[in-house]
């Protein structure tokens, strides 16, 4: 849509799962973080271009195949993300008060499938595994001050159970150092400036951190002396009635149960050392472990794709689909963009240009004649006759625009940008009336 005025003649279809656009955007993104899901702005301008058409509540490789969307378009781009939760792989993992990120964070952004997850927020301390951006969105979550979130988007069921929640502390837990922690300086500073909170680290782990600044990239280097800051400041202020705190080096083997065997109790880990040093150093296991006490573990060490359908060919030990810049490997006129092509890495923006490469190479094939354009082809004229014969009833993006002012006016009488709704259904019912 971009280079419209090169090619006028290009029309692009979105077919989303669910009835309403955006994704991660709105699913993944921090409800204290109103300023990212600006972008959401830029994407409702590309949803209204006159040869763009939305077509929500459809399930592709369930309702309508790869095969027929190739039938039916001249090109067509996967770019359905990263939906399953990497596993932990260790014994206790699926009790009671361990959840993936994944899920929790759906939980309190809304996601339908996510909304009945209720977790158990009974106990004084959670573990979260991984250091990543998620990590620390999960952690300011669970700490925040009531008066922050209410003012969010985050849903109601959720902001209820965190207001009862007794979590008081929360560690943040890498199987590598202080110099390899993988959130940002942003993310960072927005926990050691949560109101009513205080850092708790261990000072011996930050042993020769401070002499190996000097050799750091600008980046890693303002992160670390943040980090050090932190660190040193772990007395925190006696007004602060939550603690939250790094540990390094550690990596889970197993999550401990009640003497009843049916929840979560505390978490062993393996104490690591590192062999190399800087982004490469990998972690190894001293022999030595550490039990901590904890009720809840939210695993975020990452995400996966999945096979969307047994005719695009998919890569399962790096969970993407073959690709060489968002071509797909020996299928012409297949393309993938963002986590699916790549991994799941990066923020929004990371996407974007990600996504900006791909449709460049699709333009690039056009260009050269790769994909056959004399060839007519009926588009959403083929699909959209499939569907009603399937009985799927798909959403527009004007009928999304109905579910959108109906989520702004329920917020709007509890003071919040917006209430999202959590249920299927409604949200159909809502579109079509």
């Amino acid at each position: 849509l971009g280079t419209k005025d090169i090619h006028p003649d290009i029309h692009v279809d979105i077919y989303e799962r669910l009835p309403i656009p955006f994704g991660l955007v709105r699913f993944g993104v921090a409800p204290d973080h109103p300023e990212v899901k600006n972008v959401i702005n830029t994407f409702t301008q590309t949803a209204q271009h006159k040869h763009c058409c939305f077509f929500g509540n459809v399930n592709i490789g369930r309702d309508v195949s790869v095969k027929e969307l190739q039938e039916a378009y001249h090109a067509v781009v996967l770019s359905y993300g990263a939906e399953a939760n990497r596993r932990l792989g260790i014994p206790g993992e699926d009790l009671l008060g361990v959840y993936s990120a994944k899920d929790f964070v759906g939980w309190y952004n809304g996601v339908p499938c996510n909304k009945d997850l209720q977790p158990d927020l009974s106990s004084d301390t959670a573990v979260i595994l991984g250091q990543g951006n998620v990590a620390l969105d999960v952690a300011r979550m669970l700490l925040s001050p009531l008066d922050i979130l209410k003012k969010t988007d985050v849903t109601q069921p959720s902001l209820e159970a965190l207001a009862a929640s007794h979590v008081h502390k929360v560690l943040i837990v890498g199987r590598r150092g202080p110099l390899q922690m993988a959130c940002t300086i942003k993310e960072l500073r927005e926990m050691v400036n949560l109101p009513g909170t205080k850092p708790d680290m261990v000072t011996a782990e930050f042993e020769g951190i401070a002499e190996a600044l000097k050799e750091l990239p600008r980046p890693r280097k303002r992160l670390t002396e943040l980090l050090l800051k932190a660190a040193q400041g772990s007395a925190g202020s006696a007004q602060a009635t939550r603690q939250w705190g790094f540990r390094f080096l550690r990596s889970p083997v197993e999550i401990r149960p009640s003497s009843d065997v049916t929840r979560t109790a505390g978490i062993r880990l393996a104490v690591n050392r590192l062999e190399g040093s800087g982004e490469n150093a990998q972690a190894v296991p001293t022999g030595e472990v550490e039990d901590l006490q904890c009720g809840l573990v939210i695993n975020s060490i990452g995400y996966r794709s999945l096979p969307i359908d047994a005719t695009v060919p998919f890569d399962p030990h790096k969970a993407v689909i073959p690709n060489t810049v968002g071509r797909v490997e020996q299928v012409a006129g297949l393309y993938c963009s963002g986590w699916v092509k790549r991994g799941p890495t990066g923020v929004i923006a990371t996407t974007m240009n990600d996504s900006f490469d791909t449709a460049r190479a699709l333009l690039q094939d056009i260009e050269a004649g790769l994909l056959k354009l004399s060839t007519k082809k009926l588009g959403s004229k083929a699909i959209v006759t499939l569907l009603e014969k399937r009985g799927v009833n798909s959403v527009s993006f004007l009928e999304w625009e109905k579910i959108n002012a109906e989520e702004v006016k329920r917020g709007g009488r509890a003071g919040k940008p917006r209430e999202k709704l959590l249920d299927v259904e409604e949200m159909i019912k809502i579109a079509k009336t």
